[in-house]
């Protein structure tokens, strides 16, 4: 007698989040695309920014076991629990300076950003560390580390991370419909379980072309999670 699942039951599934959301039409819309988790930016300093307030009213049009993502940057740890409090069951997204005991001190479930350097610098960014001295994160959300805070858009080069991160990574920076097949296919072999946080690649433009920071395109978000999945069906023929 084997416990084998079928193979029906063990194709993988990558987890997405939708993040710096804004507006009531864009949290509907990503949910009825099949989103897992919508992100809420609580850093005055972001032009996506909304209030713990206003992020407690959003999350309430979420159904069942889609999940509110509060990101906070270096904010004061009262704060971030009264934040918490008001948007339970939230989980924070700490994406500044904070220590190990600073985000266990949260008391809340927690994901910590890793900034990992541009270019062919990520290859001296110890994941493996990190991963170890924040342990007690539940995962760790690898951005590119640009001037500020967030990774702005831009990718950092996937192919040199270490090959073996014994941890759940969630890859953000820079993705979009075009290429999160590709990040997917390149980071999903070296982790534990890997989901994709996506923002500006799913803003809409104005006239010019410049991205409206906070406003989400319903379409953008469709084709980004059609990419997902295919990625999954690519991975999953694979293995």
């Amino acid at each position: 007698m084997t416990n084998r699942l079928p193979a029906q039951y063990s194709a993988y599934r990558t987890r997405i989040k939708i993040c710096g959301l804004t507006r009531e039409q864009d949290v509907d819309a990503a949910v009825a695309a099949g989103a897992d988790a919508i992100g809420f930016v609580l850093y005055k300093a972001s032009p996506r920014y909304v209030s713990p307030e206003r992020a407690a009213e959003l999350s309430s049009r979420l159904p069942p076991f889609v999940t509110p993502v509060l990101l906070f940057v270096n904010e004061n740890i009262t704060n971030i629990i009264a934040a918490q409090a008001i948007n339970t069951p939230a989980i924070a997204q700490f994406h500044g300076d904070e220590t190990p005991e600073m985000c266990s001190s949260a008391k809340c479930r927690f994901i910590r950003a890793a900034r990992i350097p541009l270019g062919p610098d990520a290859a001296q960014f110890d994941l493996v560390k990190y991963v170890q001295d924040y342990s007690q994160a539940q995962a760790i959300l690898l951005d590119a580390h640009v001037e500020g805070y967030g990774g702005g858009g831009k990718t950092f080069n996937w192919s040199l991370l270490p090959t073996n991160v014994n941890a759940h990574l969630v890859l953000s920076g820079g993705l979009n419909a075009a290429n999160v097949t590709d990040g997917i296919l390149q980071v999903r072999p070296r982790c534990k379980t890997l989901a994709v946080d996506v923002s500006s690649g799913v803003e809409a433009t104005d006239a010019q072309g410049n991205p409206l920071k906070g406003i989400k395109d319903a379409d953008k978000i469709h084709q980004f999670i059609q990419a997902v999945r295919a990625a999954d069906e690519r991975f999953n023929s694979k293995n």
